[in-house]
């Protein structure tokens, strides 16, 4: 398995298939890993292997995964764009596209601030979001799934760093998609598809505003992970859509 190094950094990365280059992150919280695939909404990995070069990863610190480094606790999201977009680097890759489960919508809101010209095209699979109703659902997660683990594995790390960071992610911007603001996902240009979904941690207001506020998306049916034929449906719109807008930057 390759593995990507920059500095005190060390990223665990796969790739599969061959085209224009699609970043895919799966879900998990801090856990996204790559071994999420195989129980994942949809296996990216396989969904789409025959249509792009689809390229995945151990997100920094997910606990069972291979990726380490420091925690970023000044600028969190940013050091989740900072590990994406040095593998792109690393790959070579200048523009690609982007599909992010869960966790991964606040990544797509990142990567879109810090490189709209390098992201063709980007897809929000049920999205995480902040919930009024329960605005710390995520900061729970972290604290008490993710946080554990770690602590137990990672003796340099201590509780009072684990807190900033988590409070840094989920806090300081208690609205929409912790890491970017309304106004970025307003302003941006990029063709933008979103898949909702309606639970606590993925609150369905979240898509419906990521797809009311880009001025260049679209937003699937909800539910759409079944009856089976719908979910195959949407499965080849996401393929189509990224296919529109990647041939585009081809030609």
């Amino acid at each position: 398995m390759p593995i990507y190094e920059k500095g005190d950094v060390r990223i665990r990365y796969e790739e599969v298939g061959s085209g224009f280059p699609l970043l895919v992150t799966p879900g998990g919280g801090l856990d996204s890993r790559v071994d999420k695939w195989p129980t994942a909404v949809i296996n990216a990995m396989e969904a789409f292997k025959d249509d792009f070069r689809c390229i995945t990863m151990d997100q920094r610190n997910a606990n069972g995964g291979e990726s380490t480094g420091p925690l970023a606790v000044d600028d969190p999201w940013g050091g989740f764009a900072d590990d994406q977009l040095g593998l792109m680097d690393h790959l070579g890759i200048r523009e690609f596209a982007y599909m992010g489960y869960c966790i991964g919508g606040c990544f797509a809101g990142k990567l879109i601030e810090r490189a709209p010209e390098r992201v063709v095209a980007a897809v929000f699979c049920q999205t995480v979001g902040h919930l009024p109703e329960d605005p710390d659902v995520m900061f729970r997660s972290g604290r008490d799934i993710w946080a554990p683990e770690l602590l137990a594995r990672r003796p340099d790390l201590k509780q009072d760093a684990i807190d900033k960071y988590l409070h840094n992610l989920y806090r300081v911007n208690p609205d929409f998609l912790y890491s970017v603001s309304r106004d970025v996902i307003r302003n941006c240009q990029t063709p933008i598809l979103v898949l909702p979904d309606d639970i606590p941690a993925h609150p369905y207001q979240t898509s419906v505003d990521v797809a009311s506020l880009a001025p260049n998306a679209e937003i699937t049916v909800f539910p759409w992970s079944s009856p089976p034929e719908l979910k195959e449906r949407t499965i080849d719109r996401v393929r189509r859509f990224l296919q529109t807008h990647c041939v585009a930057q081809l030609g």
